[in-house]
Parts: C-alpha cells; sequence; structure tokens
C-alpha cells in the first residue's frame, strides 16, 4: 500500500499577509518536491472533510471554538485580517482552512486504521501544535493532531498512541490537551528557551520532553531524543503512532537556531516507522506542523514520505 497524502485547496488560501513565514508558498514547495522527488508516484491523494464542532470539541473548550468561528473574516477580501495576537491572524479563507486541516487528521486515522493505508501525512495549514483547550498561537487555531488522536481514542477505541513532535517549538498546545491522559504518550523535542517558552518543567507521567540548547546539531539530538523516547515508545507498544512534523529545526531555517540535516528528520521518521511495523502494522499518521525555509522544508518532507513509505 502507498502512502495517503491528504490536503484541502483553502489550506492554500488561508494568509497572514504578504511577509507572514506561515504561507501557502510551503505547500507549493512540498508538493514541487515530491514531484521532483518521485514520490508524487508513491502516494495516492485525498481532499481532506472539515472536522465538525463535535470533532473539534472533543480537545477544545466549546466556547473557545465558538470564540475562532465568531472572529472569522466574513467578506470576500483576503487581505482583511482579523489577529488573535500578534502572531496568527485570520483572512476570509482561514476558518475553512482549519476545519480542513483538523479534518485531514480525523481522516488520516480513519484511513490507517481501516488498512486502506499503511501511513499517512497531512499536508495542511494552518498548523496545530500551539493550540490548547482554549488556546490559540504561533500560528495554529485547532490543534489538528490532537483532533485525530482523540477521534482514534472515542470513534476507533484505541486504547495506547504515541506521539512524537520533533517540531523547533514546543506542542504546548498538544501538551496542554494530553497532559496526564494514559491512553497517550507524548514525546517532544525543541529548542529551550525560546518560543512559547514551556515544556522544560513538564512533571506529567504521560510527557517526555526534551528540551534542547541553541546550536544543538544532529549527533546531540539524535542521542538525546533516541535516549530519551525509543525505549519507551517500545515499552508502550502504541497502537497507533502520530507525529507533528515540525521541520523548522533545520540549519537553513531562521525560525530558530537548530543544526539540524534533512537526514537528521529521515532518522527519526525511520526509527518511529521501525517502531509501527513492530507495535502498530505500521500505522503512522504525520501532520505538518512548521517549516519555513522553502527549499528545506520540501527536501525534508519528502525525505520524511519516503522514510515512512519505504521498506524498513
Amino acid at each position: 500500500m502507498n502512502l495517503a497524502l491528504i490536503s484541502h485547496p483553502s489550506c492554500q488560501a488561508h494568509r497572514m499577509g504578504a511577509h507572514h513565514p506561515e504561507c501557502p508558498e510551503r505547500l507549493y514547495a512540498i508538493q514541487d518536491r515530491l514531484v521532483a522527488s518521485g514520490m508524487e508516484m508513491l502516494v495516492t491523494h485525498y481532499d481532506a472533510p472539515a472536522a465538525t464542532i463535535e470533532q473539534l470539541t472533543r480537545v477544545h473548550d466549546a466556547d473557545y471554538v465558538q470564540r475562532i468561528f465568531a472572529a472569522a473574516p466574513t467578506g470576500t477580501d483576503p487581505l482583511a485580517l482579523v489577529w488573535l495576537d500578534g502572531d496568527t491572524a485570520l483572512n476570509c479563507h482561514t476558518l475553512e482552512a482549519a476545519q480542513h486541516a483538523a479534518g485531514a487528521a480525523i481522516l488520516a486515522v480513519d484511513l490507517v486504521l481501516s488498512d486502506r493505508h499503511h501511513a499517512a501525512f497531512c499536508a495542511v495549514r494552518p498548523p496545530g501544535h500551539h493550540a490548547g483547550r482554549r488556546t490559540s498561537g504561533g500560528f495554529c487555531l485547532f490543534n489538528n493532531l490532537a483532533v485525530g488522536a482523540a477521534h482514534a481514542l472515542a470513534v476507533h477505541g484505541l486504547e495506547r498512541i504515541g506521539i512524537v513532535d520533533f517540531d523547533v517549538h514546543h506542542g504546548d498546545g498538544t501538551e496542554d490537551i494530553f497532559s496526564g491522559e494514559a491512553r497517550v504518550l507524548l514525546c517532544s523535542s525543541f529548542q529551550h528557551p525560546f518560543y512559547p517558552g514551556t515544556g522544560a518543567d513538564s512533571t506529567a507521567p504521560n510527557v517526555i520532553n526534551v528540551p534542547l540548547p541553541r546550536l544543538t546539531d544532529g549527533a546531540a539530538f539524535r542521542a538525546a531524543v533516541g535516549a530519551a523516547w525509543l525505549a519507551r515508545l517500545d515499552a508502550f507498544a502504541p497502537q497507533l503512532l502520530m507525529i507533528s512534523a515540525g521541520f523548522d529545526g533545520h540549519l537553513e531555517d531562521d525560525m530558530a537556531h537548530f543544526n539540524l540535516h534533512t537526514a537528521d528528520f529521515g532518522w527519526l521518521t525511520r526509527e518511529i516507522h521501525l517502531l509501527a511495523r513492530k507495535h502498530c502494522q505500521e500505522r503512522v499518521v504525520s501532520c505538518l506542523e512548521g517549516g519555513y525555509a522553502l527549499s528545506a522544508l520540501g527536501r525534508s518532507v519528502a525525505t520524511h514520505v519516503d522514510e515512512l513509505i519505504g521498506q524498513v
């Protein structure tokens, strides 16, 4: 079986201003690189459905979801913005994009748990891992991956989900949602101290955070996350592995200060694939988070997808 690649046209229409780094060109860069690398022939494309209110409120407070809906611009001018905070804005397409981005994770879970595909990658925006139960931030409105994980728990009855978040920024929203949830093992690596400034003092027994200093290179990254995560994930024996795939730790990305290479993301994806092969019939769902240097993002996603597809 090949890999499911899930997106939606609205994800390209969401825009937060001419110079905002979280831009539609990110998805174009991924698409172009998948074609150039030959990965395009090894994926099946799906249009993401829109997540329902019921699906969103499994992880977000109902009043928060209503505030996002109420804040969305009602006109048709894509340049008219409503700012939720200093980083996160909505244009007239954003609410639709956010619903479909969350819906992509739901479809991905359904596809892999029904054995139509062993793995799925959600090429969506806005990203999600900074969105908490009642807060937006860091370009995120709804927590796409968390919505998908909650769907897997509620609808498919899973009892163990492993989540790996390798974005260079701490996935504070995902931790807010799943902290203390014994059915979820959350593993997150990030630059610290850095935005959003959280994660270094987390104490929840189901959360394994790996704060790393600026200028962390591939060798240090592999050693730290390998030691902290792999044995714990193996012992947890997840029925599904999910990835918040942020590629902004790449050395070409000026949004942070890590010195990772494309091969480092490939290594971690391969390790996750090995665990998935051992414990959950290779079932992996990955959702795009960060990554703002377009060339590096395209190359890194192509490598990530290749490892999810690949023979291990």
